[in-house]
């Protein structure tokens, strides 16, 4: 009897050899990538990755059209990273590159929601959202109008190459590249104003970045939607690896109930369920369905697996067998471990387990971030001071005595209109200020910043000698918009 192992590279299954012993021989650690056909199947699952796949892909695809009114001279894209302009435009919030931390909040957020996610239904992301699923099973449903299903595919990759197969495999690659250039387009469509990169391309007059990178999108959606497909989740992917730290026996995922499915025999024809049995066989026939619809391969039948994406494709095709020989549904489901052994014991499962200590913690770590963003976003100030001091030379001794340092000043005037700024100096006995090109000398200075725009000033602080402390003196600069608003920045003054 051939031995079979559960997973290249890992451990054998134990199995008896003709002589009555086992052969526990381990797998090779280097095999060549045999090829998955995943057969087509229907039902509650397919159904929900087939809807999400569409939503998802429309919202890809059509976000960068979406029109968003800001005024005039303003982009209109709804969501758009203009990196000309060094401006991040998300419908009705605009962030500089002062607001990266709003980006860092975003990447805590998605972090913990995949934690939060996978303890809770295991690898629900990579087997409904990811995008990597979402465009590999575009492209087998491509594959499937082009070429087959799984037995017809397979049959026809190894006829020899006739016109029929020629044709065939390029109405396939056709279709994956304008796939694949559609998904490099759209991608560029979010760093500059969509209709009008899209007229450029069009005329052959797009800026040779924008060309080359929608080539660079587009080849790498093809290669890894068409041909890599399940090897970007079992060897590029670090998730994989990082799951096993976030899942429990309180974690949903999908399991095989061998309690029930065991010993597994093909179903002869017109064979009572009651025959079975009696011979000590379960629900499991041994049809190979539920390996067959598999994106990655495997058997869930070997138990929970690190290349299992949790999609839910198997317990479909195991349902619709089930149903078809009369037997009950769900011999493959989304299930956690803690019931599963209540199951195989014969007693009532406990309740799912959604309230436990790794939920919450992750629940308020989200609660807590958001709300720090919210209240960031709320009290977001319309400007953005930096005053740098000079370094050379350090100080100007004047002819008149006095001590001048020089600064320079920042304004990032981040609302619709041209704003004036009131700049003054504290902790400096009789400080004087003044512009460079500008000889007059006051208290208290105008600065004037153009709207949506930084102002650079080169300013000048003088003072007394005799009025310093020291050779470094603390100061504190106060700048204060018109309308309301101000900012300070504590800095220093050098003399002698």
């Amino acid at each position: 009897m051939p031995n079979t192992l559960t997973r290249l590279g890992g451990p054998a299954r134990v199995l008896p050899l003709q002589d009555g012993t086992a052969d526990t021989k381990p797998a090779p650690f280097f095999v060549s990538r045999r090829q998955i056909h995943p057969k087509s199947v229907k039902g509650r699952y397919r159904n929900i990755k087939t809807w999400l796949g569409i939503a998802l892909l429309a919202l890809f695809v059509l976000l960068p059209w979406l029109r968003w009114d800001r005024g005039p001279g303003i982009a209109d894209q709804a969501v758009l990273f203009d990196l000309g302009e060094q401006r991040f435009y998300l419908f009705g919030l605009e962030l500089w590159p002062q607001h990266i931390y709003y980006m860092t909040g975003a990447m805590i957020l998605a972090a913990v929601g995949l934690f939060l996610a996978t303890s809770v239904a295991g690898r629900v992301w990579c087997g409904f959202t990811c995008p990597q699923t979402v465009w590999t099973d575009l492209y087998v449903w491509v594959e499937k109008l082009t070429e087959g299903d799984r037995g017809e595919r397979i049959r026809l990759d190894r006829q020899p190459w006739t016109a029929n197969k020629i044709a065939r495999k390029a109405m396939k690659h056709a279709a994956w590249l304008f796939i694949a250039l559609v998904t490099g387009a759209s991608g560029i469509f979010y760093l500059a104003d969509a209709p009008t990169l899209a007229g450029e391309l069009l005329r052959f007059e797009a800026p040779e970045l924008a060309v080359w990178s929608i080539l660079f999108i587009a080849g790498s959606t093809y290669l890894m939607a068409g041909f890599m497909r399940e090897q970007m989740c079992l060897h590029a992917c670090p998730w994989p690896r990082i799951q096993v730290s976030m899942i429990d026996e309180e974690s949903r995922v999908v399991t095989y109930q061998d309690w029930r499915g065991e010993g597994r025999a093909p179903l002869r024809k017109g064979q009572p369920v009651a025959e079975r049995q009696a011979q000590g066989l379960g629900d499991c026939i041994d049809c190979g369905a539920c390996v067959h619809v598999c994106p990655t391969g495997i058997d869930i039948r070997d138990g929970l697996q690190m290349d299992c994406i949790g999609c839910g494709l198997c317990a479909d095709a195991c349902n619709d067998v089930m149903t078809r020989i009369g037997r009950p549904v769900d011999l493959i489901l989304f299930d956690t471990a803690s019931a599963q052994a209540a199951k195989a014991a014969g007693v009532e499962p406990p309740k799912a387990g959604l309230i436990r200590p790794r939920t919450i913690v992750y629940t308020l770590m989200m609660v807590v971030v958001a709300g720090l963003m919210a209240i960031g976003m709320l009290l977001k100030p319309s400007a953005d001071i930096a005053i740098l001091r000079d370094r050379a030379p350090l100080f100007v001794q004047l002819s008149d005595g006095r001590v001048q340092n020089a600064y320079t000043v920042k304004i990032s005037n981040m609302t619709r209109s041209e704003r004036q700024y009131r700049l003054t100096v504290s902790g400096l006995d009789g400080a004087r200020l003044a512009t460079a090109g500008d000889p007059a000398e006051a208290d208290t200075l105008t600065l004037t910043a153009p709207a949506n725009a930084v102002a650079t000033y080169r300013v000048y602080a003088r003072s007394r000698q005799d009025t310093l402390s020291g050779a470094s003196t603390p100061v504190t600069f106060d700048v204060r918009a018109e309308g309301g608003g101000h900012a300070k920045h504590d800095s220093v003054f050098l003399a002698p």
